[in-house]
């Protein structure tokens, strides 16, 4: 797979990367240990060398998972994990105090059986802790060589560039896809400026825009999106033109919804890094083909046109966590 650079920072990642969580945590059941392991492992040897992890997802486990993973490649991949929340809980709310940060990352290197991470992010902005706080906390693990790069995670203009001020912002981590392009207005020209790359997470809207769920979709009751306006049952008819119009392309171009959502985001902008996630192999496997799938001028200009017509509806997160983002 071919590698990008995330903005300016010299750290080099395969141009997809793994989003993990979802082994783990919020879509339904844990994928079993022996499975998820056979997973991730495919996905090196498909070329993706990029892992993304946190504390919260499980809490504790996902990092375990990748530790276990990833050991006989350690030298060959890029890790990234999250501190942010109370007791790796986001239900406990915000803590990026320094203490809580240093203890996060000595417990993170070891669930992760590794000496450094390569991509630190704080998970969300904590409003209790000036945001020059944490990068300068950052910064000195950076100096003891325990975290390489630092990064953000939802946050907004603001933040971005006063923690860029203390430390360099190696990546920004936000929703990003055909149905959630608002990082288009504020944030894409704040990291082109600062040469910040860009991390979409959720790149086929939490699965919607593979065009496997529509209306009468059940999903599990430990699952996530029961809670996100978005994937109301209303919401979710609604939606389906745009995976109705992203299969008419997807066709023309003998390619799935899926590799034309994230051959989209790649042809964006040259430091942009999608981080699908999956429990299932064949899904896994179509999502990294989609590396290889080139979106001409014509192409994104068709589907830009094909997006005007189509409203999108519905929050793409509950009210109480709507607040913590884009700070």
């Amino acid at each position: 797979m071919l590698k990008r650079q995330l903005g300016k920072s010299g750290l080099e990642v395969s141009s997809l990367g793994l989003g993990c969580m979802g082994l783990s945590f919020a879509y339904g059941p844990a994928l079993e240990q022996k499975a998820a392991v056979a997973l991730i492992r495919k996905a090196f040897d498909k070329g993706v060398t990029f892992f993304d992890s946190a504390e919260a997802y499980g809490p504790y486990t996902n990092e375990v998972l990748l530790g276990e993973a990833l050991a006989p490649m350690r030298d060959q991949v890029v890790i990234a994990t999250k501190f942010g929340f109370k007791n790796g809980l986001p239900a406990e709310g915000l803590d990026s105090r320094p203490q809580t940060i240093r203890a996060v990352v000595e417990a993170s290197l070891k669930r992760l059986k590794t000496d450094r991470i390569e991509l630190l992010y704080q998970h969300r902005i904590d409003p209790n802790v000036p945001i020059e706080e944490v990068a300068g906390t950052v910064k000195q693990l950076v100096d003891e060589g325990k975290v390489l790069h630092f990064g953000l995670s939802e946050a907004g203009p603001d933040a971005i560039r006063r923690a860029h001020a203390v430390l360099p912002v190696a990546a920004l981590q936000s929703e990003y896809s055909l149905w959630w392009r608002e990082p288009e207005e504020q944030i894409l020209p704040v990291l082109e400026e600062l040469g910040i790359g860009f991390v979409p997470f959720s790149p086929l809207g939490k699965g919607f825009l593979t065009g496997a769920i529509d209306a009468n979709t059940q999903f599990a009751a430990d699952d996530f999106r029961n809670v996100v306006p978005r994937f109301t049952e209303e919401n979710r008819k609604a939606n389906a033109q745009l995976v109705e119009v992203l299969g008419s392309i997807a066709d023309g171009k003998g390619a799935t919804r899926a590799q034309v959502a994230l051959a989209w985001l790649l042809a964006q902008k040259p430091w942009i890094v999608p981080i699908p996630g999956t429990t299932k192999l064949h899904r896994l496997e179509e999502n990294i083909a989609a590396a290889e799938l080139v979106l001409s001028n014509t192409d994104l200009k068709a589907i830009a046109s094909a997006l005007e017509q189509v409203k999108i509806v519905g929050e793409r997160y509950p009210a109480h966590l709507q607040k913590n983002v884009n700070r």
